[in-house]
């Protein structure tokens, strides 16, 4: 019988078809067939796997994986002990003596050391080094001094007494510092190992030798990687996946398709248009992610140097409207500075505070004739700057929109290149900018001092607000420091210092049988404790 060209191609098509997805299921088993084996979709190639040269989120999710620091951070995003079994604290908060477990070991069976700490911090501070995360080690004292060349490494606060004992001397009381230490530029090092191969170590599965639940066992660049369960690790017990295969994609699209198809388990950011879908399927996840979206001002720039403008531009939007229509992704109308999610001694530091932001067009109206410009008239020409992204784009539209209906001002947009933007926004050449923060540590601090002296953004500059970060960055007396940050933030309102737009979540895909992963504040997951349950 003769077949149909249009039936002959169709069975070479769904050959085809048939084919490709073999294959791909090959190299993405199902986990099924294999028992413990988690399948996650990293979104980019991580540009580095060294814990002291690492920025982006792949790069720390990885890490966190295959390394552990003197802690660990749990379901609430408190410290708990890791590599360090106990601690102990001197009253006035400045020294703090680690005390290493005796089983804690390298994925090679090497014994982790005090030594592999100290060498690891100080050479996340060393010059040569031009660590980007050097300035997280800077509580440490003469760690900031040594990093600017004005002191030498042994005169950083960092020493191995013993091989499971290590002394820490800070420079001031810091509250947060047991947080800092789950931090990835906090990771401890295989000395030996990094000394034999000092550029090329972290380049190589050979060479690239962790301490945490899992090791890697292959990485294909841009392509995949595979972990296996660490039987060094001192808390193996706990680790319940024999494996993890997590193929690599910087496409929405494709990350999702892989998880739909049954060719992985979990993935991040679906696109937003997928969103309502995905929540009807009950496979969308929001989790809670440490950051903002917000605008800055320059303060010491016309017409933003005076305060009412400022308060008047920031009366003058609707986070809500701008939320529902435009941002969408289960993000947050934000009315504060400090994302929710910081739980400080049981509660929550959003909830146990005011919304200091709010929505009122009239006062807006009013404050900016007060200022000298009724109803917009002699208002110097006013700039938007963002960096070029469609989702930036469409925000700063609606906003421009919103100015205009409830102020009757024109305001003009301009969009640049991020590193432009970033070097823009650092000079200062701009009168209100598109801005976002995502906090590096589990605690208020990371967002308080972003506005303190010297050099922030916004030309931002009162005493008073310093002085109260100062405060709560020397005690550690909870309540003390908690109150001293609820003040500064209404402060930074007062002043009118920023719009807050949206808090930002983690929107992520995941399979039912995915169990017992942690995803924290910081938007990392933790997957020590996962397991696949089917």
């Amino acid at each position: 019988m003769t077949i149909p060209f249009k039936k002959v191609f169709t069975v070479i098509t769904v050959i085809t078809m048939i084919t490709m997805l073999t294959a791909l299921t090959a190299g993405c088993s199902k986990s099924g067939g294999t028992g413990q084996t988690l399948r996650y979709v990293l979104e980019a190639e991580p540009a580095t796997l060294d814990p002291a040269k690492s920025t982006a989120i792949p790069e720390s999710l990885v890490e966190l994986q295959v390394f552990e620091g003197l802690t660990r951070l749990d379901t609430q995003d408190q410290p708990v002990p890791g590599v360090a079994e106990k601690w102990d604290v001197s009253p006035d908060g400045l020294k703090y003596v680690f005390y290493l477990r005796t089983n804690a070991k390298w994925a090679n069976g090497d014994p982790v050391t005090a030594e592999d700490f100290e060498f690891a911090w100080k050479r996340a501070l060393s010059p040569e080094l031009a660590s980007e995360n050097a300035y997280m080690l800077f509580p440490v004292k003469n760690g900031q001094a040594y990093n600017e060349k004005k002191l030498t490494a042994d005169q950083v606060g960092v020493k191995a007494l013993n091989d499971h004992t290590l002394e820490v001397t800070l420079e001031k009381p810091t509250a947060y510092f047991l947080s800092l230490t789950a931090f990835h530029a906090f990771y401890p090092l295989n000395k030996k190992i990094v000394m034999a191969n000092p550029d090329k170590w972290s380049t190589e599965i050979s060479t690239l030798i962790g301490n945490g639940p899992f090791k890697i066992t292959g990485w294909v660049h841009s392509g995949k990687i595979e972990f296996a369960k660490n039987d060094q690790y001192w808390d193996v017990p706990a680790v319940k996946l024999a494996k993890m295969e997590w193929p690599i994609s910087d496409s929405q699209s494709t990350r999702l398709s892989l998880v739909e198809n049954n060719q992985a388990d979990m993935m991040v950011e679906p696109p937003v248009v997928e969103h309502d879908r995905l929540t009807q399927a009950g496979l969308l996840k929001i989790s809670p992610y440490l950051g903002i979206y917000y605008y800055v001002f320059n303060t010491q720039k016309a017409p933003f140097d005076n305060v009412k403008v400022r308060q008047a531009f920031s009366l003058s939007i609707s986070r809500e409207a701008l939320v529902k229509n435009v941002v969408k992704g289960g993000k947050k109308p934000a009315y504060a500075w400090v994302a929710p999610g910081l739980v400080i001694g049981g509660k929550d530091f959003r909830e146990e505070s005011n919304n200091y932001a709010t929505e009122d067009k009239a006062l807006a109206q009013k404050l900016l004739a007060e200022a000298g410009y009724p109803a917009g008239q002699g208002l110097p020409p006013v700039t938007l700057l963002f960096n070029t992204g469609e989702m930036h784009k469409s925000i700063a539209e609606a906003i421009q929109e919103m100015w205009k209906q409830n102020l009757g001002i024109a305001v003009t947009l301009s969009n640049q290149e991020s590193k432009v933007f970033l070097e823009s926004r650092t000079q200062g050449a701009f009168q209100i900018a598109r801005a976002s923060w995502i906090g590096d540590y589990a605690d208020p601090m990371a967002f308080m001092d972003v506005f303190k002296d010297p050099g922030n953004d916004a030309k931002y500059h009162n005493p008073t607000y310093n002085r109260l970060v100062e405060k709560a960055q020397s005690t550690l007396d909870q309540p003390v420091r908690l109150g001293a940050m609820h003040e500064a933030e209404k402060l930074l309102f007062d002043d009118a210092v920023i719009i807050p737009i949206y808090y930002t979540t983690q929107p992520f895909v995941v399979k039912p049988y995915v169990k017992g992963y942690f995803w924290s504040v910081l938007g990392l997951a933790d997957f020590k404790s996962a397991y696949i349950e089917k």
